[in-house]
């Protein structure tokens, strides 16, 4: 009796033993699985910080990033170097030579290139010259209009060659606070020089009919010239032909 209790109490002891061994094996599984998925979760993560977002509070420019506008481009360069340390400023731009719309845009750092010289050494100044504000830094980015649309970084020069202020030190520009957009700037341009045209033209047109009727009275003034002149040629010759019929009768 003892001994088929023993069994039994050895058999229920044992597949309890195999009961823990399968719950085991069964949480190693889900173990391995959520490691796998973590792995897997870390590396679509990891996928995903490659591919870079055009956030002005996480990114610096680089190249092929795009924008819908050139204004969108010159804030977020704005915003970039406000982050770093510096100004920026609106540099040269390229112009299409079939519609003369602007295709490229160059921002710069504030103090690239340097000052003319005819503006430092001036014979006429009273008051000394001030501190150069200009340094020949190299820190720019080029834009450039694609045929879609969009607006792409064609180039970067990240290095400056000054000394960054902090984020609280970098000044707001006067401009920055009622901007003008690019393309604002650009479409005005382009109706200030359609303007231009149109008033070159109305005067060529006006002059054109000015010299016409000076034409008109110059041949009027000519023609009223050569008749007094026949008319004095006439007077003359009548004056003549009596004197010398006033001569032959005297004469007789």
């Amino acid at each position: 009796m003892m001994d088929h209790q023993s069994g039994q109490g050895f058999d229920s002891y044992g597949s309890d033993l195999n009961m823990i061994a399968e719950t085991s094996e069964k949480h190693d599984k889900v173990d391995d699985d959520i490691s796998n998925n973590l792995e897997l979760c870390a590396g679509e993560d990891e996928r995903f910080v490659e591919q870079p977002v055009a956030d002005s509070d996480t990114l610096e420019p680089f190249i092929g990033m795009e924008f819908n506008s050139r204004e969108e481009a010159r804030e977020f360069y704005n915003a970039y170097g406000r982050r770093i340390g510096f100004t920026v400023r609106v540099h040269h731009n390229r112009r299409s030579r079939i519609n003369k719309e602007v295709i490229g845009q160059d921002f710069v750092c504030s103090k690239e290139g340097f000052r003319a010289k005819k503006y430092v050494h001036r014979k006429d100044r009273v008051l000394p010259p001030p501190p150069p504000s200009r340094e020949g830094c190299q820190a720019m980015v080029r834009m450039t209009l694609q045929d879609g649309g969009k607006w792409v970084v064609t180039k970067f020069e990240k290095e400056h060659t000054h000394k960054l202020m902090s984020p609280s030190e970098v000044p707001w520009r006067r401009s920055e606070k009622h901007l003008i957009s690019e393309d604002e700037k650009d479409r005005r341009i382009r109706a200030l020089s359609l303007e231009l045209y149109n008033e070159r033209q109305k005067y060529k047109r006006r002059c054109a009919a000015y010299e016409e009727q000076i034409n008109m009275i110059l041949n009027d003034v000519e023609r009223h010239t050569e008749h007094i002149s026949k008319k004095v040629a006439d007077v003359v010759r009548n004056i003549r032909e009596i004197e010398e019929e006033k001569s032959e009768s005297n004469g007789r």
